[in-house]
């Protein structure tokens, strides 16, 4: 707000400052990304969580998706938001595609994309795509 309407034309330095603090006591942008107004929806939430921690955990993940059960593989059911009633099925739905996520040639990126595959693939799971 501060340097979209009220400043958008700020050059000195003070007004950078008086924009920065009109953004920081009005509350529009905490309010903006919280609702969703902001345009920050698609930026987080939980399956972009679970790239990062996916990219962060490899190699544990792998070794955990191919018992179908351990604490990274918990962990990821966890950052995903899958609940207590659906966690037998994203494991086993993990350990069954373990070849797809995990190839010799695998990526955090490719692993998240053939995760994401086989959720969509289970009843069960499908409400945890969004």
């Amino acid at each position: 707000l501060g340097t979209a309407v009220v400043f958008p034309d700020a050059n000195e330095w003070h007004e950078h400052v008086l924009a920065a603090t009109t953004n920081g006591t009005s509350g529009n942008q905490t309010f903006g990304m919280t609702s969703g107004t902001l345009g920050c929806e698609g930026a987080n939430g939980p399956l972009k969580l679970a790239q990062a921690f996916m990219e962060d955990n490899m190699d544990q993940l792998a070794a955990d998706v191919a018992r179908g059960e351990g604490e990274t593989l918990a962990a990821l059911a966890e950052v995903i938001g899958v609940e207590a009633q659906d966690a037998a099925a994203f494991n086993r739905t993990m350990q069954s595609n373990f070849d797809s996520m995990f190839s010799t040639e695998a990526t955090s990126g490719s692993a998240y994309e053939a995760m994401k595959a086989a959720m969509a693939s289970d009843v069960a799971l499908q409400k945890y795509l969004g």
